[in-house]
């Protein structure tokens, strides 16, 4: 079984449970596994990336390249 027709096995499956409880932790065991797996494929950041970061942002701040939050703030509030 390939894993496009597990994923639907398994969604069927899921679709068939009444037990609150149950979906509850399948839900929470889930939520754990992907953060697990998030955080085994994070690497951290060279210190010459972190201080390059550093630099473009001083330069952009000093070369009105910003925005201030309250204007993003209302800018977001636009799109919904």
């Amino acid at each position: 079984m390939d894993l496009q027709a597990r994923k639907l096995s398994l969604i069927q499956e899921f679709l068939r449970i009444n037990n609150e409880e149950l979906i509850t932790k399948i839900d929470q065991f889930l939520h754990s596994e992907k953060k697990k797996i998030y955080e085994k494929e994070l690497t951290p950041m060279s210190l010459e990336s972190f201080n390059a970061m550093i630099d473009q942002a001083e330069d952009d701040a000093a070369n009105e390249r910003v925005v201030e939050a309250k204007t993003l703030k209302k800018e977001i509030a636009k799109w919904k």
